[in-house]
C-alpha cells in the first residue's frame, strides 16, 4: 500500500468511485438493481473477472449491495446503498457535465495541438 493511501484513505474510495467501471457501475445502478449477467450487458466492454472485482470492492465499500437468494439456478441481485445512492449521483452528475461539455473539449484539445505542431 501506498504511503498516501494510508495517510489518506479518501484518495482509495475516490479510485473505486471514479474508476472507468465503478463509474460505469454505480450509474447503471441508480435505475434498478440487476443481476450481474444483465449488468454485464448494461455496461458493456467489462469482463466477467473486472466486474466481479469492481462490484466486490464497491460492496466493501458500502456503496452495492449484493443479494443471494438460495434458489436454482442461484441467483445474485445488485442494488445501491443509500451511500451508493448518493455516490451515483454524484458521479452521474459528473458523467452528465461531461456530456455537455465535449464540444468545448475536442476544441481545447484541437487548439492544443495545433498550438503544439
Amino acid at each position: 500500500m501506498k504511503a498516501s493511501e494510508t495517510m489518506c484513505p479518501e484518495r482509495l474510495v475516490m479510485e473505486h468511485v471514479t474508476s472507468r467501471w465503478g463509474t460505469l457501475a454505480l450509474i447503471s445502478l441508480l435505475d434498478r438493481s440487476y443481476r450481474f449477467s444483465e449488468l454485464r450487458r448494461e455496461i458493456g466492454g467489462v469482463s466477467e473477472k473486472m466486474l466481479a472485482q469492481t462490484l466486490q470492492t464497491l460492496e466493501r465499500d458500502g456503496l452495492v449491495h449484493r443479494d443471494a437468494k438460495p434458489v436454482i439456478p442461484p441467483r445474485v441481485d445488485y442494488s445501491l446503498t443509500d451511500l451508493g445512492r448518493e455516490a451515483a449521483e454524484q458521479v452521474r452528475g459528473l458523467a452528465q457535465w461531461t456530456e455537455r461539455r465535449m464540444a468545448a473539449v475536442v476544441r481545447a484539445r484541437e487548439a492544443y495541438d495545433a498550438a503544439k505542431a
